[in-house]
């Protein structure tokens, strides 16, 4: 092993920061911490506010039904208003899960933050109507009708923690709009008069045990909230893995295969052509061999950096493994579009390189197969450009050549 090889687990340490940069960042708040979040673990939050219809559905009915039971205890016509308006928002609310159901894999980060927005509205509605009941029922003296309104509200508290601490603000603030105006009604409900033995001690203990309950949940949010970032992350981070080269970050096989089908079902659609091109370093292993396997991987990377600012950005660049790319050009209408893409690759990536102040040079030779014309499976196209990319080495390299069935059609590019 070289002297300069015993800090590959510095290279291995950079890898994954290495593919998370070909991902997109938003950022987000907790408490007050700034960090940042990539668009699928995002998404991955707002899918869960908008995945569990049965609480929201069996809450809402909880909450008419005895709306609806006070007011005919009652004979107060409040209660029906604050049924009727529990109704609608619980309609409403679960209208907005079926509506989000249609919103594609594509969407932004406006987009996810508009539909967060339309959520936390639809909590913070129904967490004030139910402090609004709260509120209503402890202005006369009705336990029984207290127990059941205040376990309601109990019973909100536990659903909003377990359900949407991955998204602490919602959370936090549905909490006190529920919690601080029945804690508030209880205090003054003790305060009343009241024959009863022992009624303002009951109501001041029940308002305590709100407040502490209403305390540890504020706590347990953050904790929730934390352990599913990092389990997102985590998640996030291993799928990344899967389909990114670790070393450049580009796109590895599997991922190529995955935009190679999106692509083929377009050109298919639109009657456009797309090309593969099969890439190979010329003079990569004398760089190895002489400078060790560190100057080589740095080599890489600055390969994979030129080739994405070469081509388009609905065109893929992979690393198909050791010193061998891909790319896929999407949207042609001529052949001719390959070929000045393919002379722009090896000039660009036949200019000297700096690594570590020492000047290296390599160059490529590039294989093209043309679909669907040549075929429809990656898989076969890979293996004709492959095929052309042998032809373009044992003709002088630095050169690219188009597969056919019979003979290469060099293309003409200036070393």
């Amino acid at each position: 092993m070289r002297p300069n090889q015993k800090n590959s687990t510095d290279v291995a340490n950079r890898r994954l920061p290495a593919v998370r940069r070909h991902v997109k960042l938003i950022r987000t708040i907790r408490y007050s911490d700034s960090i940042a979040l990539p668009l699928t673990v995002y998404r991955d939050l707002i899918d869960a506010l908008y995945a569990m219809w049965l609480p929201i559905f069996g809450l809402g009915l909880l909450f008419v039904s005895i709306s609806v039971l006070a007011a005919f205890q009652s004979g107060d016509a409040t209660y029906l208003a604050l049924a009727s308006a529990g109704s609608l928002t619980t309609i409403w609310r679960l209208c907005e899960m079926n509506a989000y159901r249609h919103i594609t894999d594509s969407a932004d980060v406006e987009c996810l933050q508009r539909w967060e927005k339309r959520y936390a509205v639809g909590s913070y509605t129904f967490a004030m109507l139910l402090a609004g009941l709260n509120v209503r029922a402890l202005a006369v003296h009705d336990p029984l009708l207290h127990l059941i309104t205040v376990s309601l509200a109990f019973g909100f508290a536990a659903g909003v923690v377990s359900r949407i601490s991955i998204r602490p603000k919602i959370c936090v603030i549905s909490l006190m709009l529920a919690a601080v105006p029945t804690i508030g009604a209880l205090i003054f409900h003790a305060l009343s008069e009241h024959s009863d033995r022992l009624h303002p001690e009951m109501f001041l203990a029940e308002a305590a045990i709100v407040t502490m309950i209403t305390g540890l949940s504020l706590q347990t949010v953050s904790h929730l909230y934390r352990s599913a970032i990092e389990h997102l992350t985590v998640r996030h981070d291993l799928a990344l893995l899967a389909k990114y080269d670790a070393l450049t970050g580009l796109a590895n096989r599997l991922l190529l295969h995955e935009r190679f089908q999106l692509s083929l079902t377009a050109v298919q659609r639109t009657g456009q052509s797309l090309a593969v091109f099969f890439l190979d370093l010329d003079g990569f292993k004398e760089i190895n061999d002489q400078h060790g396997h560190l100057a080589g991987d740095a080599i890489l990377e600055q390969v994979a950096h030129r080739l994405e600012a070469t081509v388009r950005s609905n065109d893929t660049v992979s690393r198909l493994g050791g010193d061998e790319f891909a790319v896929l050009q999407v949207g042609l209408y001529h052949e001719d579009e390959a070929r000045l893409l393919a002379g722009r690759i090896i000039r660009r990536l036949s200019e000297p390189y700096n690594i570590n102040g020492v000047a290296m040079k390599v160059s490529v030779s590039i294989g093209i197969s043309i679909a669907p014309r040549q075929g429809l499976l990656l898989e076969q196209l890979l293996v004709n450009a492959d095929t052309a990319l042998y032809r373009a080495k044992t003709n002088g390299k630095s050169q690219a050549i188009f597969w056919t069935s019979t003979q290469g059609s060099k293309c003409p590019v200036a070393a």
